[in-house]
């Protein structure tokens, strides 16, 4: 796919819904091993929110504006904050009704850098960084101008990095207070955050 149109990212994004509800309990339990447990509930909370925002726009930069005002108005806790944020910076990065390779990535690094904005973690700090970061910079160095081959890479990077947070330490959020023993389990967000780059892949 050489063009993202704004009707293929609507169908992401319902993918992306349907393949978090199905993992909703997966999502509380590892949230409950250091946290509230309500990881799951928050994350399908904030898409349903998401995918039905964005069904009325007809451009890109309104639709993830409105998606991502929804997201953070309409839903509460840091879940919303950083999701909310990332639609918002991915709408200052993007324009039109359809995006080349070169539009995907530049939006998907407007989230990014809007995302980061909301937080001081990075890579191995255990949070859902380890997952989205990886994704967009996966996108970044890819070659290819074929959309799919953009979203195939972030997936991979962006479930690798998930992984990877099973051996770490978490430095963030509650789970910080836990040392050691937070280690053991995947990051909830992290989790969460790759079954979403999962989804626009498939």
């Amino acid at each position: 796919m050489k063009q993202l149109t704004l009707e293929a990212f609507r169908e992401k994004l319902h993918k992306a819904l349907t393949g978090i509800k199905e993992r909703e309990d997966f999502f509380s339990q590892l949230d409950a091993q250091t946290g509230d447990g309500d990881h799951g509930t928050a994350i399908v909370a904030a898409f349903t929110t998401a995918v039905k925002t964005a069904e009325s726009a007809t451009d890109f930069k309104t639709m993830l504006n409105d998606v991502g005002f929804a997201v953070m108005m309409e839903t509460s806790g840091s879940t919303s904050t950083l999701l909310g944020a990332m639609f918002l910076g991915m709408s200052d990065a993007s324009s039109g009704c359809e995006l080349d390779s070169a539009g995907v990535k530049a939006m998907f690094a407007g989230g990014l850098a809007n995302v980061r904005k909301q937080t001081k973690a990075d890579i191995g700090d255990k949070t859902m960084m380890d997952a989205l970061m990886p994704a967009v910079y996966a996108m970044e160095a890819c070659q290819s101008d074929n959309v799919d081959v953009l979203f195939s890479e972030a997936a991979l990077a962006s479930k690798k990095g998930a992984e990877a947070t099973v051996d770490m330490i978490a430095r963030f959020g509650r789970a910080r207070n836990y040392g050691e023993k937070s280690k053991g389990f995947m990051d909830s967000g992290a989790a969460s955050w790759s079954a979403m780059f999962t989804a626009f892949a498939e």
